[in-house]
C-alpha cells in the first residue's frame, strides 16, 4: 500500500510540476513532452534537497528518496519509449 501510496503522490507531484513550468514559461513549445523533462529536473532537485537536509523529515527521507529515484526512472524510461 505504501508503494501505491507513493507512486500516486509522485503522478500528482509530477503533474503540478509541469503545470508550474508552463506557468512559469519554462516550457518550450518545440521541446517534446516539456513536461516530463521539468519534472525530471524537478525530482533530482528535490532528490538533493532530501539528501541535503540536516534531518530525516520525520522518518521519511529515505522512502522519499527511493520514491524520486523510482519516479525519474519512470519518466525516462517513458521518454525513450515516445513514438516521436
Amino acid at each position: 500500500m505504501q508503494r501505491r501510496e507513493a507512486l500516486c503522490g509522485l503522478a500528482v507531484v509530477a503533474g503540478t510540476v509541469g503545470a508550474l513550468a508552463v506557468f512559469n514559461g519554462v516550457a518550450s513549445a518545440k521541446e517534446h513532452h516539456p513536461h516530463i523533462h521539468k519534472a525530471i529536473e524537478e525530482l533530482r532537485e528535490a532528490k538533493k534537497e532530501l539528501k541535503e537536509a540536516d534531518h530525516d523529515f520525520g522518518g521519511h527521507r529515505e522512502q522519499a528518496l527511493k520514491a524520486c529515484d523510482f519516479a525519474i526512472e519512470q519518466l525516462e524510461a517513458a521518454l525513450k519509449h515516445d513514438k516521436k
